[in-house]
C-alpha cells in the first residue's frame, strides 16, 4: 500500500487547481451582495432622513409662525399647544401616519431660545423666539424605517432614523436702523454713516461723492453692480467698497401697514402701542380708558399745545382725530412741542417746526406730501439713545422735508417717497422704510443707537432656519 505522500493520485490532486475560481467567485459575489445590501439600506436610510428633515423643517416653520400670530378666535397669540398641533398637522401631510407612524408628536416640538454664538437651543416655557422639532422613526416608537437587505437575514429588520430642525424669529438689521426702499435710494454727498447703519434698496442705489461709511455699515441692493456712482466713487466714498452687499428683502412691514393703522389702539393686536395712550403715573393705571379728541376748527385744522383762537389744543395721552375734506390740512403751530399722544388723520399734515416726543402719527392720506415739514422739525427726544421719547410716523402717502430736520429714535413708514431736500442734522436712531424711493440730503451724520430708544418701532417678524 502506498503512503498518501507517495501516492501519485494524491500528488496530482494536491497540485490540481481546477475549481479554485469557482470558490473565489462565490466568495466575491457574496461580498458584492453584502456591500450592495449595505449600500441599499444606507441609501434607504438617507432617503428617509431627507423626508424627515423636510417634515421637521416644515413643522418648525409652521409652529414658530403660529406662535407669532394672533388667534382670531381667542384674540391672543396661539398658545404653545395650539402651535404644536399646527406643526404636527403640517408634518402629517408630508409623513402620513399610515406609512410613517408618529414621526412627529406634540412632545417633539419644543419652544425656547437659540444661541447663535454657541449654536445651542434652550427650551423655555412660553417662548415665541425659537422652536426645535425632532422628527423620528424609531424601533422603540414602533415606526422604525424598514431595512431591505439585513431584514432578509433578520439581522436588522428596522433602522432608527432621526432629523432635527431649529427655526428662530429675527428682525433684519436694516429695518432696525437705516434706509430701506422698494425703489431707488439717492444718497447725496458729505454724509457720515456710523457703524451698524444700513442702506438697502430692492432696486438700486445712486450715490454722489464725499460720503463716509464706517466699518460695519451695510449698503445693499439685489446686484451691487447696479450701484450708480461717479467714476471716482469708490475712492471718494470712504469705506463704500467694504460696505457693499448683494441681496434683496421681502419688505413685510409695508404689507402690514393697514393692520398697524387698525391695531395701534387694539389690545389684541400685535401693533398695540399703549405707551402713547396711557400715563403710567395715572393713579388708576393701567385701568385707564382710551381717551379721544376730535380736531376740527378754523380754515385749517390746527393742533397746538394749548387751545387758542381758532386752534384745537393738544392733550397728552389722547388720540387726536382730524378729518379733512377738499384742500384743508392739519397744521401744527410753530415751535410747539407735542408729547405723549397720537394723531390719527386723513389730512395732509404740515408739521412745521414742531418738536414731537413719544408721539405716534397715523396718516391715511395718500398724497406724496401726506406728511411734510418746511423747517426745523425735530422728531424724538435728543437723549443719547435712551429709552422712550421716540416718534413713529405711518402714512399711506409720502413724507417730505424741505429744510433741516432732526431725528432721534424716529421711524417713518411710508407707501410713497420719503424725501429730504436739505440738511439733516442731529440724526441718531432712525428707521426709514418706504414702498417708493428715498431721496436723501447732504451733510447728514447718521448716528446708530443699536435699537435703543426705538422700542415702539413697528416691524414684522422674519423667520429663518437656525440649526
Amino acid at each position: 500500500m502506498l503512503l498518501p505522500t507517495t501516492n501519485p493520485n494524491f500528488k496530482t490532486f494536491r497540485h490540481n487547481e481546477d475549481g479554485v475560481i469557482t470558490v473565489y467567485g462565490f466568495l466575491l459575489i457574496m461580498a458584492f451582495i453584502m456591500v450592495g445590501g449595505l449600500g441599499l439600506d444606507y441609501a434607504s436610510g438617507v432617503r428617509v432622513k431627507t423626508q424627515l428633515q423636510v417634515a421637521a423643517d416644515s413643522a418648525a416653520h409652521a409652529a414658530i409662525v403660529a406662535r407669532s400670530r394672533i388667534n382670531s378666535n381667542t384674540g391672543v397669540n396661539y398658545t404653545e399647544d395650539e402651535a404644536r398641533a399646527i406643526g404636527v398637522a403640517v408634518a402629517q401631510r408630508l409623513l402620513p401616519q399610515d406609512k410613517y407612524g408618529d414621526a412627529i408628536l406634540p412632545a417633539d416640538i419644543k419652544f425656547g431660545t437659540w444661541d447663535e454664538v454657541n449654536r445651542a437651543f434652550t427650551p423655555v416655557a412660553g417662548s415665541r423666539t425659537a422652536v426645535m422639532v425632532d422628527a423620528q422613526q424609531l424601533q422603540s416608537r414602533g415606526n422604525g424605517a424598514s431595512a431591505y437587505f439585513w431584514k432578509l437575514y433578520d439581522v436588522l429588520p428596522q433602522m432608527d432614523v432621526l432629523s432635527q430642525s431649529v427655526y428662530e424669529t429675527y428682525y433684519p438689521t436694516c429695518y432696525r436702523e437705516g434706509f430701506v426702499a422698494t425703489q431707488r435710494i439717492d444718497v447725496q454727498s458729505n454724509n457720515t454713516y456710523r457703524a451698524g447703519f444700513c442702506i438697502h434698496s430692492n432696486s438700486h442705489i445712486e450715490m454722489n461723492s464725499g460720503n463716509t461709511f464706517e466699518d460695519g455699515v451695510i449698503v445693499s441692493m439685489p446686484d451691487q453692480a447696479d450701484l450708480t456712482i461717479p467714476s471716482s466713487g469708490m475712492t471718494s466714498n470712504s469705506g463704500l467698497a467694504a460696505a457693499l452687499r448683494s441681496g434683496g428683502y421681502h419688505i413685510k412691514v409695508l404689507q402690514r401697514i393697514d393692520d398697524i393703522i387698525a391695531g395701534y389702539d387694539d389690545s389684541t393686536s400685535d401693533y398695540y402701542r399703549p405707551d402713547y395712550l396711557f400715563d403710567p403715573n395715572h393713579p388708576d393705571f393701567p385701568n385707564v380708558p382710551i381717551q379721544r379728541k376730535t380736531i376740527s376748527s378754523g380754515n385749517n385744522n390746527k393742533l397746538e399745545v394749548a387751545a387758542s383762537d381758532g386752534a384745537a389744543g393738544w392733550e397728552e395721552w389722547h388720540i387726536h382725530t382730524a378729518t379733512c375734506n377738499g384742500n384743508k390740512k392739519l397744521v401744527l403751530g410753530n415751535n410747539v412741542t407735542l408729547s405723549n399722544g397720537v394723531i390719527h388723520t386723513n389730512c395732509e399734515v404740515n408739521l412745521g417746526s414742531a418738536t414731537l416726543e413719544n408721539v405716534l402719527l397715523i396718516s391715511t392720506n395718500t398724497a406724496l406730501t401726506a406728511v411734510q415739514t418746511t423747517s426745523g422739525l425735530v422728531l424724538g427726544r435728543d437723549d443719547n439713545c435712551s429709552e422712550g421719547g421716540g416718534v413713529q410716523i405711518v402714512t399711506l402717502g409720502g413724507f417730505r422735508a424741505t429744510s433741516s430736520i432732526e431725528m432721534y429714535g424716529a421711524q417713518i413708514l411710508a407707501m410713497k417717497t420719503i424725501d429730504f431736500e436739505a440738511n439733516g442734522n442731529g440724526v441718531e436712531g432712525v428707521s426709514l422704510v418706504t414702498a417708493g424711493e428715498i431721496d436723501s440730503t447732504s451733510n447728514m451724520d447718521m448716528g446708530f443707537c443699536n435699537g435703543a430708544g426705538m422700542e415702539n418701532n413697528f416691524d414684522a417678524l422674519y423667520f429663518r432656519m437656525a440649526g
